[in-house]
């Protein structure tokens, strides 16, 4: 082989990766300086949640093959419990969320112990009635939860008493993308590991896994945890950045607009879920500024195009759009070779 045919080796291989990685964060960084509108950071914020959000059910849908349709349990769990910290034990937020994400792993450990010995409609069904009994309990248990009429009053202090949460929603936006991009971490890690692969086998055969001794059961309890902690961190991030936190955090609505999250930006695909959260925001709010009344077609019809004509979500088009350009290049390339 000639030295002009060689494959790229070392950090010269590893470049357009790590390019590639770096434009989300960028275009998080970008984003709070051009958000100097009023809103906008506050746009940007919620965005950042619902990436988390929809990451968090990417790990346990996309990964793990556990189907949900109430994962928005655990959003309201996290937003709760980080709630009810700021109130009754300690305004501080760093706090606040730590006991937010160990409330959201403990009631991901316990209902995945009692629900993922099944499968299928059996375990959506199940997702389902643990997240309606949720939802129950927050209308009814006005003491923890306000009921109706939301749970009130927090006050969150300066994050290591330095940075207030002002009207402005700058210290919101910068808190939301560290704890993004600190979960982003946990998450591409454990995808990833050994752990990760064996939950891809888990998803594709269980029963084959079962029979070369992987403790199928436990490893997706394990994950299911995870998942759940991460949600709740979501769901703890809206508390703080909002000091308000309404029943609409664990209704059947919320999880199913991270469903569509995830499908909008690709299943099993780690950026899908900034993708696919990303333009569902943007999207709702720009078609709700355009039309009050009936935004919700501009969401239904960008749904339908993605499913109906793009295999993969977002990230499947942009995998598409890449192929095609390296295919042209390659073209050329050939075309100018003598």
């Amino acid at each position: 082989m000639s030295e002009t045919a060689k494959p790229a080796t070392g950090l010269g291989a590893l470049k357009p990766s790590l390019a590639w990685h770096t434009v989300p964060w960028l275009l998080i960084i970008a984003f709070y300086f051009y958000g100097d509108e009023e809103g906008i950071l506050s746009l940007g914020t919620l965005v950042l949640i619902n990436i988390l959000f929809t990451l968090s059910l990417d790990l346990a849908l996309g990964y793990a093959g556990i189907v949900t349709l109430g994962h928005a349990a655990f959003f309201g769990v996290g937003a709760y419990a980080a709630g009810n910290f700021a109130i009754h034990i300690s305004s501080d937020p760093i706090l606040g969320h730590l006991a937010a994400i160990v409330a959201g792993a403990i009631a991901g450990v316990i209902s995945g112990a009692l629900i993922l010995h099944t499968t299928g409609v059996t375990l959506i069904m199940l997702t389902l009635a643990i997240s309606s009994m949720l939802f129950e309990f927050g209308n009814r248990a006005k003491d923890v939860t306000g009921g109706d009429d939301g749970l009130q009053g927090m006050k969150i202090d300066p994050i290591f008493g330095q940075f207030d949460f002002n009207i402005f929603g700058q210290t919101a936006y910068i808190y939301s993308g560290i704890v993004l991009f600190l979960w982003f971490l946990v998450a591409w890690r454990v995808v990833h590991s050994p752990f990760g692969r064996s939950l891809d086998g888990i998803r594709q055969n269980p029963r084959r896994m079962r029979a070369i001794g992987t403790p199928v059961w436990w490893r997706l309890v394990a994950v299911y945890a995870l998942s759940a902690a991460m949600a709740a961190s979501a769901g703890a991030l809206q508390a703080h950045s909002t000091q308000f936190v309404g029943l609409s955090s664990l209704s059947l609505l919320n999880s199913g607009i991270v469903a569509v999250m995830l499908v909008l930006g690709g299943a099993k695909r780690i950026y899908g879920a900034f993708l696919g959260a990303a333009v569902y925001i943007i999207v709702s709010d720009t078609a709700s500024k355009i039309d009050p009344y009936y935004w919700l077609f501009f969401i239904g019809a960008l749904l339908m195009l993605v499913v109906l004509f793009v295999e993969g979500g977002l990230m499947g088009l942009l995998d598409q759009i890449s192929a095609r350009m390296a295919g042209w290049r390659g073209q050329d390339k050939a075309k100018s070779e003598p």
